[in-house]
């Protein structure tokens, strides 16, 4: 039977988060997103490798421009991964688990499948990311937090299709 994670209280990390972003929109003058740093590892790597396919791409001189490197949004990326990790071990919900159980339950034990299964689902998403402009940090919860209507119907749509995909892969557990 597949337990649930006692981890933190959504309310308290849903208000943590909304302190975080104005914290860093007061102090930094910045709001949330995290795709484009997806882009800047990229061109990093192939900077290192053929600089001048990198200087002839306008997608990634958009993004690059003078300061080539690792900026802010990269750093917050790298936060949301430490802070993910110090918050689970925090509330003693961290577990290393390659392969859930609940997943066992509908899939088997198939680590492989569920592998290529997270790798494709992850590059859609990110693939959706950089089309829509932006990521659900930024567009959601910076949208939402701006009040913009462009905010909140993506953050209603990720939550909509975040369902859908719940139930599709998992049928109602």
């Amino acid at each position: 039977m597949y337990k649930r994670d006692s981890g933190m209280n959504p309310y308290l990390g849903g208000a943590l988060t909304g302190l975080l972003l104005a914290l860093s929109v007061l102090l930094v003058g910045k709001y949330f997103g995290a795709s484009t740093s997806f882009v800047r590892s990229v061109g990093l790597v192939e900077l290192s490798l053929v600089p001048q396919h990198v200087e002839a791409t306008s997608y990634f001189m958009k993004y690059f421009g003078a300061n080539a490197g690792i900026d802010w949004q990269w750093m917050f990326v790298l936060g949301i991964f430490f802070g993910a990790f110090l918050a689970s071990n925090f509330t003693g919900s961290f577990e290393w688990n390659p392969l859930p159980e609940i997943w066992k339950e509908r899939y088997g034990y198939k680590p492989g499948k569920r592998a290529v299964m997270a790798f494709c689902g992850g590059a859609v998403a990110l693939f959706g990311a950089r089309m829509a402009g932006g990521c659900p940090s930024g567009h959601g919860l910076s949208g939402m937090a701006q009040l913009t209507v462009s905010g909140t119907l993506a953050m209603v749509a990720f939550f909509v299709g975040g369902m859908i995909m719940a139930r599709l892969l998992y049928g109602g557990k």
